[in-house]
């Protein structure tokens, strides 16, 4: 027989083939159990090395704890009392001006991180208590005197004695903050019955108006970069009013789309209108459908204002008009305005973007869908529209129920999550409803005025802040930008939060959280993440009387109090609320809760026994580290 193309055709015989296919097979195997050799020597030197990057969840109860050798941190030098890793002024330079680029998140490589304690200021005491802290902080604690000296005639605070007070001033309420919103609850009659519930405040000065807008229900975040004004972010914390590090920049700003009711801008003195809009649509993205945008400032009322804005009647008036052309290309409409005060809505439903951006000459053009709406974390802004899902209709200003009903009701938007349903978030708030109750138990500061500002570090539906939700306190939600997306339905509860990653450090000044809580977090990325410099961030943004409460797997358990006490905190082991041999017969892996304490002040005994173990410099640096009065450093 041939081929088509004349050559014979060659068919060997079964036997001439089978001795060779023989050869073969036999090599083959001798080369998989060789490879499989390798194989199973790295596996092992890695086990060896780092043996909490290969635990197995389902083999914890089994193992042996996870044990690490004893470290003693040294204290930082007095230059980083307000060190912010990833808004370190000293490394702008490495970055460039266009758009205040050097003023966004930008950490520090591994070989760079501190492996130091953050002393306080000299003079440090604990902050004054809530809700006295609202109008007045310790001086000492937040030493800083140039919003004081430029802002003086704005009356954003003043310095009397050894404390600034908050008077609620600001450049665009000469009247007072209250005056103001209460002008804006006149033009948004929904801030008043419980439909606006979560905002956010960009460029927020020192948060007075998020600190007005407490007493009235309504959540805020409040928004500012670290910049020439030095601590804003940390005055708001220190008068324990929600507040993030954070610039609309370049990046995406680190929440989900369609999460706050409203937005607010006083004379933040954001481009809106330049480079095509983007920073408008970054503000478009997170707010809910229906959602409201508030501008005070140039160019509104710009008949009345302009002498002051250094310009000219025409040249506001044409920024005024501009803006307005940007947000009707937005689905936004014009809802209210008086005074100095503009209220823009966002459009409920869909229909505006059909017919907007049907066009495909459109501008801003609708965002394409390789960039998933919620992608928030390193995340670049585009000049392009997202338009909200049509699937979450219960979720827009209109259906979404009032607070504080929607606190309790299933979230549309868990039926985007792997496994949420309507039972599993009843389960859950159920869950920490229980575990709130034993935490008040075994730390009774909880729900005094002693713990106002609290850190849940690895939230899934936000269920311990809604546990206490009726205590003086506020809880900031986080969830791992590595983990599954809950943070929407968060916000869909009336709640706040922001994406992070743990294997750096967290967008805040030292010494702002009360209490941090996790659940679980490193057997989650202990993977990823070197639990020592996790630990040593908290120590970072953990006020010195402050506590934490940490609900980890029995591996953990141990390490996590070794390097606890080399940073010289205070530690103490609890069951969790079911019990250590209840939880066994029910099948969940077993957890131990680890509450610390940062060292506030000590005994004589104690300072002995850490003469002994510590160097001579090292001793010192502890002793100056103590606040309080004099007989505590002997």
């Amino acid at each position: 027989m041939k081929h088509k193309d004349g050559k014979p055709v060659f068919h060997p015989d079964k036997k001439s083939r089978a001795v060779p296919m023989a050869i073969m097979f036999v090599v083959l195997c001798g080369f998989s159990f060789y490879l499989g050799g390798i194989y199973c020597t790295e596996k092992d030197k890695i086990g060896a090395k780092d043996v909490a990057k290969v635990v197995s969840s389902s083999k914890e109860s089994s193992t042996a704890p996870l044990q690490i050798k004893p470290t003693a941190f040294p204290e930082c030098s007095s230059d980083y009392q307000d060190y912010t890793p990833c808004t370190d002024p000293k490394r702008w330079k490495k970055y460039g001006n266009h758009r205040l680029t050097f003023m966004e998140r930008h950490c520090p490589p591994v070989f760079e991180r501190k492996q130091c304690l953050i002393p306080p200021p000299d003079g440090y005491k604990p902050p004054i208590k809530w809700p006295k802290s609202r109008d007045q902080c310790w001086y000492r604690n937040v030493p800083y005197d140039w919003i004081n000296k430029q802002k003086s005639n704005q009356n954003w605070l003043r310095k009397e004695g050894d404390k600034f007070l908050f008077p609620g001033g600001g450049t665009m309420f000469p009247r007072g903050v209250g005056a103001y919103v209460d002008l804006m609850q006149d033009l948004i009659p929904e801030m008043k019955d419980g439909t606006i519930r979560t905002a956010i405040d960009t460029g927020c000065g020192v948060a007075s108006w998020g600190g007005d807008l407490l007493d009235r229900g309504i959540l805020t975040v409040s928004l500012a970069p670290r910049d020439n004004h030095e601590a804003q972010v940390q005055f708001a914390l220190e008068r324990g009013i929600p507040a993030i590090l954070g610039i609309i920049s370049t990046q995406r700003l680190p929440f989900p789309s369609n999460a706050f009711d409203m937005a607010h801008c006083s004379r933040c003195l954001i481009p809106w209108t330049e480079f095509g809009g983007i920073y408008l649509l970054e503000v478009h993205r997170i707010l809910r459908p229906g959602g409201f945008w508030v501008l005070s400032g140039p160019p509104v009322n710009y008949e009345n204002r302009w002498r002051g804005w250094n310009t000219t009647v025409e040249e506001q008036k044409s920024d005024y008009d501009k803006l307005q052309e940007l947000l009707t290309s937005l689905c936004f409409k014009l809802y209210d305005k008086k005074d100095d005060i503009a209220v823009w809505q966002k459009a409920s439903d869909n229909s505006c973007y059909s017919k907007k951006l049907a066009n495909t000459d459109a501008y801003p053009p609708k965002c394409d869908d390789s960039l998933e709406p919620d992608s928030a974390w390193y995340t670049p802004l585009r000049p392009c529209v997202v338009v909200p899902s049509p699937k979450i209709k219960k979720s827009v200003m209109e259906s979404i129920p009032k607070w504080p009903e929607r606190l309790h009701v299933t979230p549309e938007r868990i039926s985007d999550i792997p496994g949420g349903s309507a039972s599993v978030f009843k389960h859950d708030d159920s869950k920490w409803k229980i575990r709130a109750k034993h935490y008040k138990k075994l730390l009774p500061a909880l729900g005094s005025d002693k713990i106002r500002n609290i850190m849940d570090m690895n939230t899934v539906y936000g269920g311990f802040a809604a546990a206490v939700i009726d205590d003086p306190l506020w809880v900031m939600n986080v969830v791992s930008s590595y983990a599954a997306n809950t943070l929407p339905v968060v916000f869909d509860r009336g709640l706040i939060g922001t994406f992070h990653d743990w294997c750096e450090a967290f967008s805040t000044y030292p010494r702002t959280y009360d209490l941090l809580h996790l659940d679980g977090l490193f057997t989650a990325e202990s993977q990823r993440c070197d639990m020592k410099n996790v630990l040593l961030e908290m120590d970072r943004i953990l006020r010195p009387t402050g506590y934490a409460v940490i609900r980890e797997s029995s591996y953990f358990v141990d390490a996590i109090s070794t390097i606890a006490k080399g940073m010289r905190w205070s530690c103490r082991k609890e069951n969790t609320e079911y019990g250590v041999e209840k939880e066994k017969d029910i099948d969940l892996p077993e957890e131990t809760l680890v509450l610390l304490q940062p060292k506030f002040k000590v005994t004589d005994e104690e300072i002995l026994n850490m003469q002994i173990h510590l160097s001579e410099k090292e001793f010192m640096q502890l002793q100056h580290r103590i606040p309080g009065d004099d007989s505590s450093r002997r």
